[in-house]
Parts: C-alpha cells; structure tokens; sequence
C-alpha cells in the first residue's frame, strides 16, 4: 500500500490577508528621491545584502521621482489616491501593506484577494488592456516585470506606469515591497510587512535546519518545470528542499528520461488529488512510489510577493519535516524487510500532465497532451521545439506574476 503524504496548504483567511513567476532576467534597479528637504539615506528594507531602492525622506513623503527597470524616472508630485495593478503580485502587496482601498483596477488573477472582484477588471486575452486601465483613471499604474509590453502604450496614453524588474529571490520581493511603500506613502507598512517575510523565512529554515533536505520538483505540466533562478526556486530553497531541476535555468522543459534521472523525493502540485503522481514520469520517481507531495497554493506559489512567501515557505517547510518523520517511521518498520532498498528506483514512462491544470485561473498552462520525451537532443531534454514551448510556457507563467 502506498504511504500517501498530503500536506494541505494553510487555510486562507481575511484577516492574514490584511495583515500580512517572473521572468528570466532582472532589469535595472530601482531608485527613489524625493524633490524635499531630507532627513539622510535611509538603508533598504529586506535583507541585507539586497540591492534596492535608497529613501531619502523619513516622511516618506512627495514630491517623488523614482527610476524603475526601464531607466525611465518617474515623478508623483503627490500621494496616489488611484492605483491599478497589472499583474497580481503588485496586487497582493498593496493589499498587504492595508492599502486596497485605494485600488481601483486589478488583473483577473488578483481576484481571489479580499475584495478584489469589485475593482475594474483590467485584463485582455493576453496581458493588460489599455481601454480598460485607462478607464480606471489612475494616477499610478504598477506594472512588475512581466507585463513589460504593455508599460510603452500606457505610457503613451498619458499614464504614470512604474515597471518592475524580475523577482527571482525573496530578497527582490522585500525590494520590491519597500518601492511600493515608498510609490504610494506606505513606507513604515513596507518595513512591518519585510520583516514579517524575513521572520517567517528564518523561520522556516530553522525548522528545518536539523532535518535532510529531500530532492523535489515543480513540474508545470508537459514537461515544464522550474528551475534555476525563478521565485519558485527560491520558495523551494528556503523551504527546506534542494530543487532537482536548478543545474537548468527559468522554465525548461525536460524529457522524461532526465525528470527519471534527477528523481525528486518530494513534488509540490497545486491540485489538490495530487494526479499527476499517477502518471509518468512521476510516479516512477521515489515522490511517485512513496506518495511524496505538497499541496501548494497555486497564487501563493507562483505570485512573488510577500505572503506569498510567508505562506508557501511555511507550507513547505512544515510538509518537509513531516515527511522526514514519515520516512523515519518506514525506515524503522522496513528495516528488516528482505530486499528492501528504500530508494525509490525509477521506472521508464512514456507522459506528463499537468498538475494544476483544473484550475482555470492557472496562467502555467501548457499543452500536456504529449509525451515530453521526444524533445530533442541538443541539450538534455531540451530542444529547439520545447525551447520555443518554454517561452510560451514561461510568458504565460508570468501573466501570474
């Protein structure tokens, strides 16, 4: 019989709401001064080797004039009443730092925050609409990394639109927490939310620091996974696991022969049934024959945002100690089974699905109909065809951003 292991994610409440994945290359950074009298530098929030924006008003006051990823400065001469967001990851930090109130347009994957389904929907088929935002009549248009393409029409409609660069760590989420509290006047709920982040990471890495930290993989679907140098890696690393996939980069799409190789001890799924367990590759993986797997969040896991991290790394880090206990227990009732190598030995599979795929809000979706084995040979499990899938695969992981 199979040992199932089903972590549920933590119950999303209105109150750690109110209270409390990018793309593949982070642009320049962020700075802000004011056009005042000024107090001194203030040294960025977050951690401390983060590079980030520098505050030179204790009164986090305005005029501002800010420079985003773009190299373009950007000037408010007075606190934004009217904020919309293109993307959710913007979204869900304003409503972090208390300041929904002042958001009048969202994207529709920011809906299943508190409140949000009363904004303007700004979304088109495919990123932001600029009728729309522009129906909103905002004085600030928030538009992180993703949504890259639609900052140059927004501008020239007249919109004061300030882009971010890629979050890829939780040192570039505190980055980007203390740039809107400084955008919109929130400054001291920037720092009180960056400290709850950094609290709850250090958290989670105590609480796992005495424990083996096992192989696991976030496969998207079709053979997507992510790797390297994405917020979900970061998740990943903080949460006590050591990601299978991170020699790769962004969002590869791997064979299943190569998924067979690295043989994740753990996957993280978003559904609920965990199905893709049942199919192969993955459940000819040690994660697959143990039952081995994380319900995650799916708006938590792929928005880089701060409960996004306080909440995902509090999920994973929980599900891995339970799973080191777990696999104690069997150790301790199979040790002297005959035969028994407690490795999980891999099998051959033929398909991939994806995990998430029954939610309709899941911007990773990708076509999983196919076997991923016949991607090529270039690289491993990497080839011209999925390469061209992958950006596909990652713009539309972005949109969630």
């Amino acid at each position: 019989m199979r040992n199932s292991f089903a972590i549920a994610m933590a119950a999303l409440v209105t109150t750690a709401l109110l209270g409390g994945v990018a793309g593949t290359a982070a642009g320049a950074q962020p700075t802000i001064t004011t056009d005042g009298p000024t107090a001194g530098a203030q040294p960025a929030v977050g951690a401390a080797e983060a590079a980030g924006p520098t505050q030179t008003d204790d009164a986090c006051g305005f005029p501002l004039n800010a420079t985003d990823a773009t190299g373009t400065t950007v000037t408010l001469e007075e606190r934004p009443e009217r904020i919309t967001t293109l993307n959710p990851s913007a979204a869900q930090t304003l409503w972090e730092l208390g300041q929904e109130d002042r958001v009048v347009g969202v994207s529709r994957f920011a809906f299943y925050l508190d409140g949000a389904e009363e904004r303007a929907n700004v979304s088109a088929e495919f990123g932001a609409s600029v009728e729309r935002v522009v129906d909103t009549e905002p004085d600030l248009v928030l538009a992180p990394n993703s949504s890259a393409a639609d900052v140059g029409p927004l501008r020239e409609q007249g919109l004061t639109v300030y882009h971010f660069p890629a979050a890829t760590s939780v040192e570039d989420i505190a980055e980007k927490t203390e740039t809107i509290g400084r955008l919109v006047g929130a400054c001291e709920a920037a720092t009180e939310t960056n400290a709850e982040m950094n609290e709850a990471v250090a958290a989670a890495e105590n609480r796992t620091a005495d424990v083996d930290r096992p192989a696991a993989l976030y496969p998207l679907g079709g053979g997507y996974v992510a790797a390297n140098n994405t917020f979900i890696d970061a998740i990943m690393n903080a949460g006590g696991t050591d990601n299978v996939a991170a020699e790769y980069e962004a969002y590869p799409q791997l064979s299943d022969e190569v998924i067979l190789e690295t043989d994740p001890e753990l996957i993280l799924v978003t559904d609920p049934e965990a199905a893709i367990l049942e199919q192969e590759p993955y459940a000819s993986t040690t994660a697959g024959v143990e039952g081995n797997y994380v319900v995650m969040d799916v708006n938590y896991l792929n928005q880089p945002a701060p409960r996004s991290v306080i909440v995902s790394t509090e999920t994973l880090s929980n599900a891995v100690v339970e799973l080191q206990d777990t696999s104690g227990e069997s150790s301790d009732d199979s040790s002297s089974d005959e035969g028994s190598s407690g490795d999980g030995s891999s099998d051959d599979g033929d398909a991939t699905e994806n995990d998430s795929s029954t939610d309709d809000m899941d911007g990773n979706e990708t076509d999983a109909g196919g076997s991923a084995g016949d991607t090529g040979a270039e690289s491993p499990g990497f080839g011209v065809v999925a390469a061209a899938l992958a950006l596909l695969a990652t713009g539309l992981l972005a949109r969630r951003e």
